[in-house]
């Protein structure tokens, strides 16, 4: 998760609704593995729990509806990495990201969580979207972002990273839970670069998965 440490819920530690965030860890089972995510919201917040727009993300990616295989991916804003994790497990070389404060715990989790089988088929390195995109030259083949767009003053650095890490060829999924207008608008600012459409709703969690692909230029 990118920008400022910001609640995304109203954080009360009595409140059972919330409850989830508070446990340590959390169990998962995708791609055939049994996957333990650790959590720590006292430590870094949003950046340590597991949101429903990742596991909207990871069972839509699980589902076959993304060709991973051998694929360059690259996960945005990735907090507890586990969008990244699937990806990998699925067969993508995937670069997870975050901002440099979040990495020992992305780390950490990317590590348990990984078997030696995919090893060198993943890295995790620190992206922060207002500088020094340059050290990301690379243009990836997938795109994927689960709820990274809650803060409404980074959405021009988060909609200029997608633009540098993409060519006309790359396909972003960002899914996502539109709590407020301003959310609506990045998604507005994100159809005037890219063509974006729905590509999937869980209305059980109130997620939406987007798919955008870059406007092919006028010549």
């Amino acid at each position: 998760m990118q920008g400022p440490t910001m609640a995304l819920v109203p954080y009360n530690k009595n409140n059972d609704v919330l409850s989830i965030f508070n446990q340590p860890e959390r169990e998962f089972n995708f791609a055939g593995q049994k996957l333990k995510i650790s959590q720590d919201w006292n430590k870094l917040g949003v950046a340590a729990v597991v949101w429903d727009a990742a596991i909207v993300l990871c069972e839509y990616l699980e589902a076959g509806n993304v060709d991973l295989d051998k694929k360059k991916v690259i996960e945005l804003g990735a907090g507890s990495g586990i969008v990244g994790i699937v990806s990998t497990l699925l067969g993508a070389h995937t670069t997870i990201t975050d901002l440099e404060k979040a990495i020992p715990y992305l780390t950490e989790v990317v590590n348990t969580n990984l078997p030696k089988r995919v090893e060198g088929q993943f890295t995790v390195q620190a992206l922060d979207w207002r500088e020094n995109l340059e050290s990301h030259t690379k243009t990836y083949d997938v795109i994927l972002g689960a709820d990274i767009i809650y803060i409404e003053e980074t959405f021009p650095d988060l909609l200029r990273t997608i633009e540098h890490l993409s060519d006309e060829n790359t396909l972003v999924y960002i899914s996502c839970r539109i709590r407020y207008t301003r959310d609506s608008n990045f998604l507005q600012m994100l159809s005037e670069v890219f063509d974006l459409k729905k590509v999937h709703v869980d209305r059980s969690r109130d997620i939406i998965i987007y798919k955008g692909k870059k406007k092919t230029k006028d010549l």
